[in-house]
C-alpha cells in the first residue's frame, strides 16, 4: 500500500548554479591574455632572444625569492632548514643564469626537456598499464606513443629545445586569446 506524498514533505532537486566569478576583476584576465598574445608572438618570431629574456626574468625572480626565503628562515625558525636551503639553491640559480646570459637558456631547456621527458616515459607506462586493465587498444597505442615520445626527448634533447620555444609560443598565443575572450564574456 502507498503513503500519500505530502506537498511540504517533497524534496526539490536543486540545480547547481554556475561559479560566480567576480565582475570587477576582468580586467586582469583581459590583461593576462594580451599579456600572454605579445609574449607568444614574439616567441614564434623571435625565439631565441624571447627564450633568453624570458630565461633571465626566471633569474632574476629566482633571486629575490632565494633572498626572501633565506630571511624568512633566519628570522622565522620553525622549519629553517629546508627554506635556508631552497634559499640557497635559489640564490645560486638566479646568480649562476645571470652571470652566463647566453649558455644558462640552453640549460634550462635541457634540463626542462629531460624533465618532460621523464614525465612522458612515467605517463606512458602508467597510460599502458591503464589499457592492460581493460582500457582498450586506443588508450594502450596513446601510452606507447607518450613512452616514444618520452624516450626521444631524453635521447635527443637538442632537438626539443630547438622546438619548445616555438611550441611554448602557439601555446601562448591560443591560451592568450581564450583569455582575451574570458575576459570580454567577463565584463558584458
Amino acid at each position: 500500500m502507498e503513503q500519500p506524498v505530502d506537498a511540504d514533505s517533497r524534496t526539490e532537486l536543486k540545480v547547481p548554479q554556475e561559479p560566480k566569478v567576480p565582475q570587477e576583476l576582468w580586467w586582469s584576465v583581459l590583461l593576462e591574455g594580451v599579456i600572454a598574445i605579445i609574449v607568444g608572438i614574439f616567441l614564434l618570431y623571435e625565439p631565441i632572444a624571447t627564450t633568453i629574456l624570458l630565461i633571465q626574468i626566471l633569474a632574476i625572480f629566482w633571486l629575490v625569492e632565494g633572498i626572501f626565503s633565506v630571511i624568512r628562515a633566519l628570522v622565522f625558525t620553525k622549519d629553517g632548514k629546508w627554506k635556508l636551503l631552497s634559499g640557497i639553491l635559489s640564490i645560486i640559480a638566479g646568480a649562476v643564469i645571470l652571470m652566463y646570459p647566453v649558455i644558462s637558456p640552453y640549460i634550462v631547456l635541457r634540463l626542462l626537456i629531460i624533465f618532460i621527458g621523464i614525465l612522458a616515459l612515467v605517463n606512458g607506462a602508467v597510460i599502458i598499464t591503464s589499457a592492460l586493465k581493460g582500457g582498450g587498444w586506443g588508450t594502450g597505442i596513446l601510452g606507447a606513443l607518450t613512452i616514444v615520445l618520452g624516450l626521444l626527448l631524453l635521447t635527443n634533447s637538442l632537438a626539443g629545445i630547438i622546438i619548445l620555444p616555438w611550441i611554448f609560443g602557439v601555446f601562448f598565443v591560443i591560451g592568450g586569446i581564450g583569455a582575451v575572450i574570458w575576459g570580454i564574456k567577463m565584463r558584458t
